[in-house]
C-alpha cells in the first residue's frame, strides 16, 4: 500500500477514536496521519495466500493471524498497517484496536511501497521484541526475503525463489514459496 500524507496532525488518542469511522484506513507516524491507498489485485492475492498458508499453523498454535487492515502497535506515536500479522501473545488474542506483540510481519512489495518496506518500515518493526521474523514478498516476481531475529541486534537474511521451501520454527511453518502466488497469474 502506498502511503499519502495527510495535512492534519493528531494526538494517538484522536488518532484512535477517529481512525476506525473512516472508510480509508490511515497510518500514524509520530503525530502524522497517512491514507493508505488501494494495492492491486495480485498484491491482494499474495497477502491472502501467505494468510491462507499461515492460518492452519496458527490455530495449531493457538495464534491469531490478519491480514492488511489489522493495525500493529509498533511504537505509542508509531501504528502501521503490515499485509499480513500474527502474534501469539494473550494480549493480541482478544486485541479490538491493534495488535501490540507481533511475532510476524509480511509485506508484499509493489513498486510504490518497496523502498519505505525495505527501509523505514523494516527499521520501526525491528524495534519489537516480540517480532521474529520480517518476511518481504515481491509482488513483481516469484521472490520472498525473510529476516528472522538473531542474538542481539543481528538480523538473518534469508532469499527465497523458485523451488525453495520456506520455514519458520517458531510457529511450525513450512511452505512452498510457490504457494504464496498460487493463482496470481500476473505480476505487478
Amino acid at each position: 500500500m502506498v502511503a499519502t500524507p495527510q495535512p492534519t496532525k493528531m494526538t494517538v488518542e484522536a488518532y484512535l477514536d477517529w481512525e476506525p469511522c473512516q472508510e480509508l484506513r490511515y497510518e500514524y507516524v509520530n503525530g502524522d496521519v497517512l491514507a493508505m491507498t488501494g494495492g492491486t489485485l495480485p498484491h491482494n492475492d499474495i497477502a491472502l495466500n501467505v494468510y491462507a498458508a499461515l492460518r492452519p499453523h496458527l490455530r495449531a498454535k493457538n495464534c491469531r493471524g490478519n491480514v492488511v487492515d489489522a493495525k500493529v502497535q509498533v511504537m505509542p506515536t508509531l501504528y502501521r498497517y503490515p499485509d499480513v500479522v500474527t502474534s501469539c501473545d494473550e494480549c493480541d488474542l482478544t486485541a479490538l484496536k491493534a495488535i501490540c506483540y507481533p511475532n510476524l510481519i509480511v509485506e508484499v512489495l509493489s513498486p510504490g511501497t518497496e523502498a519505505l518496506d525495505r527501509g523505514q518500515k523494516f527499521e520501526e518493526y525491528r524495534t519489537l521484541p516480540s517480532l521474529q521474523a520480517y518476511i518481504l514478498v515481491s509482488a513483481a516476481a516469484l521472490r520472498v526475503e525473510v529476516y528472522r531475529r538473531g542474538e542481539g541486534r543481528l538480523w538473518l537474511y534469508s532469499p527465497y525463489q523458485r523451488g525453495d521451501t520456506l520455514s519458520l520454527d517458531f510457529l511450525g511453518f513450512e511452505c512452498p514459496i510457490e504457494q504464496f502466488y498460487e493463482g496470481v497469474t500476473e505480476f505487478c
